[in-house]
């Protein structure tokens, strides 16, 4: 160790003026006492070599070895190898001490020539004998020209006392920060290396040694191929922690390991090792450092020793990932599992956190008492409600390895439920999990109970048949009348992945209904009612007839539960109660951060009916953040999910993210298509996009696919995916009329049988541009009029978009002009955080933080930008191709606004609410709302209390509201 003796001048100083005392015949002993690896024979040997030089000074020496301990004398022969009559064994006390005395003599006659050094090197290895001789000689060693310099460990449990008389002992202290930096610039390092080096080491010269020639080898390593970087410590409670840190090209750091080793191995008494395996044990499970760390590890680890000494340095190094891996490494893998053992045990009994108990029990091999396995669960479930998934999965794993094994009812409930877990990550292994589970289960009852979640899997992974089969072979093993209802009808939940399966699904429905029990019942009839309403039979205000009622009624069974909210959630959505869908589904699903369980059909149902009800408000941000996560989840890990993808597409690309939502909508391996209704939802989407960035052909192929998936299912309501209105649109593109009348007209019967306001406006606005003319702008007057209070803010603004470029076609220009700015004015208000929910009363145009963007990582602009949205676009470029003014191009202050405009602006700002406006001016509330939210960016105000003041520019400009 060429630079251990930095930091080492006082130590040399006070053996050298030692050794000056001594050349007068005062003689005195130097104690150096430190931990392992301090330097303490590197000092000792460089007092040595310094003497040995000086002809004025004898050297005698002697190096103590634990193998010698047990002979007596041992360390004396070393001093005195030639000397006659030292004896081999113990001796009594009279001869001992006569012994002693003759020793004393020997040096005392060696030393009148020249002073003596005596260097002894780790006296506490030495033999009982001779250690007492050492005493004997210390208490008389001021009458001799003799330096008695010895070094010993301090965590050893048998300390030599020594007078203190007649000499001090020593202390070699770590090198400090300053010192270890130095080093670590002088080897080269980089300066992000430093800190390392530092606090790996607690400055132990050994260890900084060590460290730094393994970094220096790295460093030579990443000159000879390339830059590379220590790889980062692995979380001590990973499992494969307890490894040594690698570099990325495989290079151990096996200088720092081994010199850890050598410690924890054999150079460490036992309370001290014990202390060490202790606090590292302790790390291992929790995120403590420092003095905290070293609390936690003796309230915890057994109390066979109090703290060592060394209790508060161990520590502090040991906080440190590498020390840590390092430690845990070389320490018997049996003595760290008695620790973490004992410590579940005591924190189990003293009611500690599910999860502080199963982060010891993880670091056994497996749980050997049944106390273990349940806090195993309880643990699991604590992570599956704070949206841990992988963590509850190795925590459910690791109870499987119980030994002696599980009950076998208990082994398959936590082997289904370790599938379900597993499923998201890997539909494979969730699957075979969840069959596995299923086989184990001794009793029948529970097996069928526990068949939905394999069929919804199963289901989920493009399977429907074999979902269908495992559903029909469990409803054909149980007695149970109710739990075979049960099943039948989750089957029928699941049937409608496969067109032909559905429509049986619903025959055997209409049979089941009237015998239904109470709790199955509300689900058949909601099944019944999907088909019946795809199939266009039913209005809207039938559906909310059937379904409000039962939802207000007694609940449906357990297992159904989901799937019936799941279904009603389906059907509120068609029929644009939009809110009550969403809070439906809110209440069925788990609340964050916890995940739903995809192996459960009715939360599938209920994602889906959230994600396209926040779609259809214009909740862009809001599907985005919700759905995105678990739609890359599924994406290449064997569950298909083309509706949730297609929802985040679309609010992708409404949102600007062109690239973000084709990428997307390329996930799902379209040649795994059945004829699930995902994939025509999947088809809808593509088609829109096309057509929005005018591939007319590609969006009509993939509208008439879309038709044709649907029609297969006897699906031809728009409600769910308008095919025929964007078909109608796309073949007035491409010049085929009497197509595009026939398909619009057939949309708009559907649509008014429906009788919802974005359905009948979505077909009216087809209807007008397959007809054109003045029957067009007919039509799109009575789109615009429906959709003017319905929540439908996509269809209302395009609607408004081709109505103004109608108007001005036909001579309107004024008129056509208003429309327009209405639609630019309604999508800026889309585009803002809250402009999806909120209208503009009392707080128009004020810009809250997008909360719901905010750190939720799903790319989507930055809520300070100007908004850049399709629609904004759509109404920015019409307004422009009208030449008229833009809200960008706008003058601000009162002279800007339009005639309209001041006139909503005058009545405000006299206290007027909404309401009374749009009666005075026989406007629709939503216009005011528009004329608002368009006024108050122009007069830069927030609020109705400073109209009045932004309106008293005008006599301070002299400008006054345009004609």
């Amino acid at each position: 160790m060429t630079h251990v003796l930095v930091e080492r001048d006082d130590v040399l100083q006070a053996t050298a003026a030692a050794l000056a005392q001594a050349r007068t015949g005062r003689g005195s002993w130097l104690m150096l006492a430190a931990p392992p690896g301090r330097g303490r024979t590197a000092t000792l040997d460089a007092v040595v070599r310094r003497a040995s030089a000086d002809d004025g000074i004898r050297v005698l020496s002697a190096r103590c070895a634990p193998e010698e301990t047990a002979f007596p004398f041992a360390l004396v022969r070393q001093v005195f190898p030639t000397a006659d009559g030292i004896p081999f064994s113990d001796l009594a006390a009279e001869q001992e001490q006569q012994v002693f005395h003759q020793l004393l003599d020997l040096l005392s006659r060696t030393a009148e020539a020249r002073p003596v050094l005596l260097a002894v090197d780790d006296l506490h290895c030495a033999d009982p004998v001779s250690r007492r001789w050492t005493g004997y000689l210390a208490r008389r060693i001021a009458r001799l020209p003799v330096l008695l310099l010895a070094t010993e460990c301090r965590e050893h449990a048998d300390v030599t006392w020594l007078p203190r008389t007649t000499g001090a002992c020593h202390p070699l202290p770590p090198l400090g920060p300053d010192a270890v930096t130095q080093l670590a610039r002088d080897r080269g390092l980089a300066p992000e290396r430093h800190a390392m080096c530092r606090d790996a080491t607690g400055g132990n010269p050994a260890l900084v040694q060590a460290l730094l020639a393994d970094l220096a080898d790295l460093a030579d390593l990443a000159d000879s191929t390339g830059p590379t970087a220590l790889a980062s410590p692995s979380d001590p409670t990973d499992p494969g922690a307890g490894r040594p840190p690698h570099h990325p090209d495989g290079a151990p750091l096996t200088r720092y390991r081994d010199a850890l080793a050598r410690w924890i191995r054999h150079r460490a008494d036992d309370e001290t090792r014990h202390t060490g395996l202790a606090l590292a044990a302790t790390a291992q499970c929790s995120p403590a450092t420092g003095s905290a760390l070293l609390q936690e590890a003796l309230a915890l680890c057994p109390a066979r020793h109090a703290a060592a000494p060394s209790a508060p340095r161990l520590a502090r190094l040991l906080s440190h990932p590498l020390a840590l891996e390092a430690v845990l490494e070389a320490a018997d893998p049996a003595e760290l599992a008695v620790l973490h053992t004992h410590a579940a045990r005591l924190l189990h009994d003293r009611g500690a956190p599910a999860a502080t108990v199963a982060a010891r029990l993880l670091h056994l091999d497996r749980p050997c008492e049944a106390w273990m396995a349940r806090c195993l669960e309880d643990a699991a479930d604590e992570a599956v409600r704070a949206g841990r998934i992988g963590e509850a999965a190795g925590l459910l794993r690791h109870a499987l390895r119980a030994q002696p094994p599980l009950a076998r009812h208990r082994h398959a409930d936590l082997t289904l439920r370790l599938g379900s877990l597993e499923f998201p990550h890997s539909a494979e292994a969730g699957i075979r999990r969840l069959r596995a589970g299923l086989d184990l289960h001794p009793d029948g009852h529970e097996r069928a109970a526990a068949a939905p979640a394999l069929g919804a899997a199963l289901a989920a992974s493009g399977r429907t048949d074999s979902a269908l089969s495992v559903l029909h072979r469990a409803s054909s093993g149980t007695d149970d009348g109710e739990l075979v209802h049960i099943l039948r009808t989750v089957a029928a939940l699941i049937s409608s992945h496969d067109a032909v399966a559905w429509r049986n699904a619903v025959a055997g429905l209409r049979a089941l209904g009237p015998a239904a029990p109470a709790t199955v019942e509300p689900l058949v009839c909601g099944l019944i009612t999907e088909y019946e309403t795809g199939a266009g039979l039913l209005s809207a205000a039938e559906v909310l007839a059937r379904i409000r009622p039962r939802l207000a009624a007694a609940p449906v069974h357990p297992l159904l539960r989901t799937a019936w909210m799941g279904s009603a959630a389906t059907l509120l959505q068609w029929a644009d109660q939009l809110q009550d869908a969403r809070t439906l589904a809110e209440q069925g699903l788990p609340m964050p951060p916890a995940s739903p369980d995809l192996t459960d059909a009715g939360l599938q149902c209920l994602l889906s009916a959230r994600a396209e009800a926040t779609l259809w408000a214009g909740g862009f941000r809001r599907v985005i953040a919700e759905n995105t996560l678990l739609a890359h989840t599924c994406t290449g890990r064997g569950i298909r999910a083309p509706h949730l993808v297609s929802m985040v597409a679309l609010a992708r690309y409404e949102l600007g993210q062109r690239d973000q939502a084709w990428q997307l909508l390329s996930a799902p391996d379209a040649t795994t298509a059945d004829s699930s209704w995902e994939w025509n939802e999947l088809r809808y989407a593509r088609a829109l996009l096309h057509g929005y960035e005018g591939r007319w052909q590609a969006a009509l192929d993939d509208y008439l696919a879309c038709g044709t998936g649907q029609s297969a299912r006897d699906f031809v309501s728009p409600v769910a995916t308008p095919w025929r209105s964007g078909a109608a649109l796309v073949l007035a593109r491409l010049g085929r009329a009497a197509r595009a009348r026939e398909l619009a007209e057939e949309e708009l019967h559907h649509a008014r049988r429906w009788g919802t306001p974005r359905t009948v406006g979505r077909a009216l606005r087809a209807h007008a541009a397959a007809v054109g003319g003045r029957r067009g702008l007919d039509s799109l007057v009575e789109a615009a009029a429906l959709l003017d209070e319905a929540p439908a803010p996509v269809e209302r603004i395009e609607t408004l978009i081709d109505l103004g470029r109608a108007r001005i076609e036909a001579g309107l220009g004024r008129r056509g002009r208003d429309d327009l700015r209405a639609a630019e004015a309604e999508a800026v208000r889309l585009l803002s955080p809250t402009g999806a929910d909120d209208g503009p009363e009392d707080h128009v145009g004020q810009g809250p933080d997008d909360r719901l963007g905010q750190g939720s990582g799903n790319g989507g602009p930055d809520p300070a930008a100007p908004p850049t949205g399709r629609l904004l676009r759509a109404a920015r470029a019409a307004l422009r191709s009208a030449n008229a003014r833009t809200t960008t191009r706008a003058r601000s202050g009162p002279s800007a606004l339009t005639g309209a405009e001041r006139r909503v602006v005058d009545l405000a700002a006299l206290g007027h609410t909404n309401a009374q406006i749009g009666e005075a001016l026989h406007l629709t509330r939503r216009t005011v709302e528009s004329h608002l939210t368009s006024s108050y960016r122009k007069l830069n105000v927030t609020r109705r209390t400073q109209l009045a003041v932004g309106l008293a520019e005008t006599d301070i400009t002299g400008g006054g509201p345009p004609g």
